[in-house]
């Protein structure tokens, strides 16, 4: 009798009722998923529908042993569970906590509770719209919520989760703004806002710190505990545009998780009660935190997903109404769907390189350039000294009440002050010329009147573009206010006003152009070759960036070349662009040695000395003290002088009758603001200021005329009939800068006067950075040392990476894979730790730090999952690092490979480069807006993976915009010319076609002059990556580390 009762009972399906709205139901992923739990045989699956769900009391509802039910719009929630509570059948999802998924405000609580990482936020709750909240502040640049303050970028998200209108503010330093994220419309899912500066008030909000990620963001998908998916796709903050397959599908791709990641999926699941449970995840470097969670979702068109969560519901059905059966998966699965075949990936495997092609065995492996930024506004400096009350308790206000120590002004607020003030010390009329009043007072008034037109110039300040000093330089001793002794008082400071320097729309446009020359021209697959490679998380791209603006908008405006990205710089700077200071501003570290070139180089001109020969006679031009400076150097002075003259007095005519205008109307009617934040995602030239005559960009002619009567009394002193050559570069800088955006001027002379500063600066300049080749090495490794030590890390790491790929690959060849018929730990259990390209981390868990700078373990990393990719060549990678700088550090790391070998340690080496390109660099004056070094690295994976031929390294350079804005007979710069911008030149070898540079070469060459490894700061250690390694292999990493302070030279 019992045996025939168990019987009854195997023979006996499970029921699964499905309670959801037929919306859900009917979508592709669930109707996959059920179909497949059918095709097992074991389930019966019973659809409750709408009209029941809404209509039909529960006591009517079908009966079933588990239940699949989940809220979404309209869903009457309590009655489910009242029908849980009634009928008890196992839940996949609980329904209680599915009320917290609607707050998310709960949602976070919840989340740290459990000890899931989230991002710093605060909460800010208003009972009625718009009420005013005395715990809440919001200033130009932060919001501060009781007492914590969040900086610009933050993130607002509404209370409720539903709400998907989610807006992120950006500082005044990247230009400002807002961008609105949205649930997707058409092929939007955000819109950037620049304008808008203020945040919501009309509800109740989350304020949270805005973490960059590269760009991307994750979805993660449970399936019970033990079973996660990750998905990546392109974020919506960088431009907005969602990426879609031919289908109209969004693009995701599988990514691998990290052991944290995984154990945070599994805590989600459990905190939250939901089997089925979808979440984002924020990657940030190299650590990650949960966002937002979603409740039941689904991954969609993936058939290895949907065959993965049958078997686990399978399982999980099966462990809580049928434990006494057997939940092992069947040798093959019961359904039969073939996969459809994704097309082939149009790239070729090619290695051909500009150097000459080495055979189809050769991967590109790495990318790394070096960039210059582009076309940007001469760089300007006012300096006076002020005794100004107001000026003087300005200072006092920002630096603390201080009255020794110096202030710096650059936020808008304090820049609105200090405009404030100056309007009010500024005269309101001229003192006419007869007027006794002392040269000195009108120099001062002028210059005051300086200061003011450049804080009104640009309308809404910008701290990228202007900052102020303010040093204290005379004190008195005042009687405190309560009487009580004595105080120390400023009564005369410095003050020191930096402006210029903003790259314009030519700038931006060169950028962008170069961004797309790369996309095509320096990854093998023409064309289309990196956007997939970059789609399907196989291009690990960083991009980093000096502290100046100019830099900094060079970086965006190429990476939205690089990338195909639309829309403003704002945000993609914000998204994509690190800065590093450390590594790409300053020249501090070899101010001495530039200053002891400087004072040579005015002693060989001024002198009237032909070059001089450093050891006697040098079989090349290049080993001369002072190469490159023209043969009448010192003749050539006077005229400068002369024409510079010239050129200011057309500029002081036009400055006058401008300001006569301006004169007519009362000071405080101030211009109408240009707009520099609306001028950032600018291209093209302001057509109007043209026609009317006006200085092109923000420059108004009182502005002009400061440039050019600064160059003017800087450049000769009269009194001690004394030449200044270092003014050389700042008077070609900017008769460059006026013939490309000042042509339609008209000033006589200028052209002239551009060939006679172009002579001087093309000798001046390059011997600035050293006035001969070992000089040029010592600057050079100085300023680029830091730049040198992160070219060779990531070098290394993709080196490593390479091998570990390579040995795993030969690995799996070696081993076939286990058969299905095990039990079901192949399926669920192998989904969370085989993942193919896991040995990404060559250093988190070793004593030597050996990615140091933040490549390895800040740096945040996607890369593809293998196993659920519809791609061809899932272990193709390649890893990109751009870095983006100024003139300084081009020409120090230019001078470091072509001069590397004359150091005492490497006596006898060949250079880096070759004769032939240190010919052409020699006559290669300038590397100019936009000119970059490149580094490939190629792997030929036919060669052993001991040989040092395994790695060739390939250098190329250009000068960038080099075409002097003279230049009339070139069809393409003419009709640039019209747009006030210039072509970059295409890039050039520094090697002979067919030498190989192996990558040990390279390191042998450069080791001396970069920051060793161990000197970076170290990295903070992510938690959880310690299970990628076996000891073995993290030996092996330590053992290669070349950096290590007791190695043989060759670091094996």
């Amino acid at each position: 009798m019992e045996m025939k009762d168990e019987e009854a009972v195997i023979g006996k399906k499970i029921t699964i009722g499905v309670c959801v709205m037929e919306k859900k139901v009917f979508s592709a992923p669930m109707g996959q998923i059920l179909e497949r739990l059918q095709a097992f045989g074991e389930f019966e699956i019973i659809h409750f529908g709408d009209k029941v769900i809404i209509e039909d009391p529960i006591e009517s509802w079908p009966v079933c042993d588990c239940l699949i039910a989940f809220h979404s719009s309209g869903y009457p929630l309590e009655k489910a569970e009242a029908y849980a509570a009634l009928r008890k059948p196992f839940l996949v999802n609980e329904l209680e906590p599915q009320h917290l998924l609607q707050d998310r405000r709960k949602v976070y609580e919840c989340l740290e509770m459990y000890g899931i990482p989230v991002p710093r936020y605060a909460l800010v709750n208003r009972e009625f719209p718009y009420q005013e909240l005395d715990y809440f502040i919001e200033e130009e640049d932060f919001v501060e919520v009781r007492g914590i303050r969040f900086w610009k970028p933050f993130v607002e998200k509404p209370i409720h989760g539903d709400d998907h209108s989610i807006m992120i503010y950006y500082p005044s330093s990247a230009g400002g703004g807002m961008k609105e994220l949205f649930r997707k419309v058409g092929n939007r899912s955000s819109e950037f806002h620049p304008d808008v500066r203020r945040v919501r008030r009309e509800g109740s909000y989350i304020y949270e710190e805005f973490m960059p990620t590269g760009g991307t963001d994750v979805k993660v998908y449970t399936v019970g505990p033990e079973y996660a998916h990750a998905e990546a796709r392109k974020s919506p903050v960088v431009d907005g545009v969602v990426m879609r397959n031919p289908d109209g599908k969004e693009i995701r791709y599988p990514v691998l998780l990290t052991p944290a990641e995984k154990q945070m999926a599994r805590e989600v699941c459990v905190a939250f009660r939901q089997g089925v449970c979808g979440f984002d995840l924020l990657r940030c470097e190299g650590r990650s935190y949960v966002c937002d969670v979603n409740g039941w979702s689904f991954v969609k068109n993936s058939h290895k997903y949907y065959d993965d969560a049958a078997c686990v519901l399978r399982k999980i059905f099966l462990d809580a109404k049928a434990p006494h059966l057997s939940s092992a998966i069947p040798p093959t699965l019961p359904w039969k769907v073939n996969e459809p075949v994704q097309p082939s990936e149009g790239l070729t495997r090619q290695g051909s390189g500009i150097i000459g092609t080495f055979g189809q065995a050769e991967e590109l492996r790495c990318v790394i350039a070096i960039i210059r930024h582009g076309d940007r506004t001469p760089k300007q400096k006012v300096k006076l000294k002020v005794t100004e009350e107001k000026l003087l308790n300005l200072m006092l206000k920002y630096n603390g009440g201080r009255p020794r120590s110096e202030t710096k002004l650059k936020s808008a607020v304090q820049l609105q002050d200090l405009l404030d003030a100056t309007r009010m010390l500024v005269p309101r009329t001229r003192p006419g010329r007869e007027s006794d009043s002392e040269a000195e007072d009108i120099e001062h008034a002028e210059k005051l009147r300086q200061v003011k037109a450049v804080l009104e110039e640009g309308g809404h300040f910008s701290g990228i573009y202007r900052k102020v000093q303010l040093k204290p330089l005379k004190w008195v001793k005042v009687a405190k206010s309560n009487g009580e002794g004595e105080e120390e008082r400023p009564i005369e400071a410095l003050m020191v006003l930096k402006y210029g320097g903003v790259l314009t729309h030519a700038g931006r446009k060169q950028a962008e152009e170069l961004g797309r020359y790369f996309r095509n021209n320096m990854y093998p697959g023409e064309g289309t070759g990196l956007l997939r490679l970059h789609s399907t998380y196989r291009h690990d791209l960083k991009i980093y960036s000096s502290d100046e603006g100019r830099v900094q908008m060079s970086a965006a405006a190429f990476a939205k070349g690089l990338l195909d990205l639309e829309g403003q710089l704002t945000p993609i700077l914000v998204s994509l662009v690190s800065k590093d200071s450390s590594m790409l501003d300053g020249l501090d570290n070899a101010s001495i040695e530039m200053e002891e070139a400087k004072a040579r180089l005015n002693e060989i001109i001024t002198s009237g000395a032909k070059t001089v020969h450093s050891n006697g006679s040098s079989e090349f031009a290049w080993m001369t003290d002072g190469a490159g400076l023209p043969q009448n150097a010192s003749g050539l002075l006077p005229k400068l002088v002369q024409l510079t003259k010239k050129v200011t007095e057309q500029v002081r005519l036009l400055a006058k009758d401008e300001d006569e205008e301006l004169t007519k109307v009362n000071s405080y009617d101030v211009i109408p603001p240009y707009d520099q934040a609306r001028a950032l995602g600018k291209t093209n030239i302001d057509v109007d200021r043209i026609a009317a005559g006006l200085p092109c960009g923000s420059e108004g002619f009182l502005l002009m005329y400061a440039r050019w009567r600064k160059l003017e009394r800087d450049l000769y002193n009269e009194r001690k009939e004394r030449f200044d050559i270092t003014q050389i570069p700042d008077v070609y800088d900017s008769c460059k800068y006026d013939l490309l955006h000042n042509a339609h001027l008209n000033l006589e002379g200028l052209d002239e006067l551009f060939k006679v500063a172009q002579a001087l600066a093309d000798g001046v300049i390059p011997n600035e950075y050293g006035i001969n080749p070992k000089q040029k090495l010592k600057i050079g490794a100085k300023i680029a040392r830091r730049l040198l030590g992160k070219i060779l890390i990531d070098l290394r790491n993709t080196r490593e990476e390479a091998i570990s790929v390579a040995e795993l690959k030969s690995n799996q060849d070696q081993h076939s894979a286990p058969t299905n018929t095990d039990n079901e730990d192949m399926e669920f259990k192998s989904k969370p730790y085989i993942k193919t390209d896991d040995m990404r981390r060559t250093s988190t868990t070793s004593d030597v730090s050996m990615d140091h700078d933040d490549d390895d373990d800040k740096e945040t990393k996607y890369r593809l999952d293998p196993k659920y990719a519809n791609v061809k060549t899932p272990e193709r990678h390649v890893r990109t690092r751009l870095y983006f700088t100024s003139e300084s550090h081009i020409h120090s790391l230019m001078n470091v490979l072509r001069f590397c070998n004359l150091d005492e340690s490497l006596q006898g080496e060949e250079s880096l480069v070759c004769l032939n390109a240190l010919e052409r660099l020699y006559k290669t004056k300038e590397l100019d807006y936009m000119s970059y070094i490149v580094l490939r690295m190629f792997e030929n994976i036919e060669v052993a993976l001991e040989d040092s031929k395994r790695y060739r390294i390939e250098m190329t350079f250009s000068r960038g915009a080099d075409l002097s804005p003279l230049e009339k007979n070139d069809i393409e710069a003419t009709s640039l010319h019209q747009e006030h911008t210039l072509p970059i030149m295409g890039p050039e070898r520094l090697q002979e076609v067919g030498s190989y540079l192996t990558l040990e070469k390279m390191e042998r060459m450069i080791r001396p002059f970069a920051m060793p490894a161990e000197d970076f700061p170290p990295p903070s250690t992510p938690a959880g990556f310690s299970g990628y390694f076996s000891k073995s292999v993290l030996e092996r990493l330590v053992n290669l580390w070349p950096f290590h302070k007791h190695v043989n030279s060759n670091g094996k």
